[in-house]
């Protein structure tokens, strides 16, 4: 295959994110491979799945987690569910704008609108100045709905990214409570990913049967591994009964890792590795 060739397939790979243009999704997706050629947007996570599944992207980013809120359960019991293989990871650094149509001033805003998470992390303007907050479905959407609507006594909450994308202009940046906020992303594939001389993490969910210490037991088999998260969710086919998700420091093909995986394996009445892959080693925006 000539370097021509090699420039003509990475232009041709598709990531899938979850929300409209502008959104941190889409910041992801764009830096989620090298060569990325195009993004699509879709209304959920479990489409993104979908689209990876069926070819109609190559690859595809879920938020698992952020700095200040936790975990996003929705994505992750989904990691559980789905065939895929997580390949990689991206950390996007979260920068919330207030942007409104051109014109349009601080004092005329009386309603913010954005993703309720977004909303959450930016209380104190909006307490400041006593405006409503109006949750919507995603940032970025907020955005091109009020771009479309034309309303000139609300704002909206999202990425620079976004106001650039529907000619909106920012009020104001940097604007969340906290400057500390970054939303990490796995990257689905429908194949695993390839040997590298990278740091890698291995994630891996498991349950075990309700017998005393067995819990401990089973996560005694991880003892001398650097567990970096750990994080119990309960199972949706079976009523009081959880699962445990745990992200490990270590390439899955490493013998210390491997052998501790098997000890698991061999204890969890159910347990699944979602992927062992690159770990993200900087930060996007």
């Amino acid at each position: 295959m000539t370097e021509q060739d090699l420039s003509q397939a990475a232009q041709a790979v598709t990531v899938a994110f979850q929300g409209n243009p502008g959104a941190y999704g889409e910041i992801a997706a764009l830096h989620a491979v090298p060569g990325t050629g195009a993004t699509r947007g879709y209304p959920t996570f479990h489409e993104v799945a979908r689209a990876v599944e069926s070819g109609e992207a190559e690859y595809g980013v879920l938020p698992v987690e952020n700095s200040l809120m936790g975990a996003i359960h929705q994505a992750i019991d989904l990691l559980s569910e789905t065939d895929l293989h997580v390949v990689g990871e991206v950390v996007v650094r979260v920068s919330h704008c207030l942007m409104a149509l051109p014109g349009v001033t601080l004092g005329d805003v009386r309603r913010v609108l954005s993703q309720q998470p977004a909303l959450d992390q930016c209380t104190t303007l909006i307490r400041q100045h006593g405006w409503q907050p109006v949750a919507a479905h995603d940032t970025a959407g907020s955005a091109k709905d009020l771009a479309s609507r034309g309303a000139r006594d609300e704002a909206v909450i999202a990425s620079r990214r976004a106001a650039e994308l529907y000619g909106l202009e920012v009020l104001a940046s940097e604007i969340e409570d906290e400057p500390f906020n970054y939303t990490r992303f796995m990257i689905l594939a429908r194949q695993e990913p390839e040997v590298s001389d990278v740091p890698f993490k291995t994630s891996l969910v498991f349950a075990v049967r309700h017998t005393p210490g067995f819990l401990a037991d089973t996560l005694a088999e991880l003892r001398g591994l650097n567990l970096s998260r750990i994080e119990s969710r309960p199972r949706r086919d079976r009523a009081w009964s959880y699962l445990m998700y745990v992200d490990i420091e270590g390439d899955a093909r490493d013998p210390q890792v491997a052998q501790a995986l098997a000890g698991v394996l061999r204890k969890a009445s159910y347990a699944k590795i979602i992927g062992s892959y690159p770990r993200a080693l900087e930060t996007i925006g």
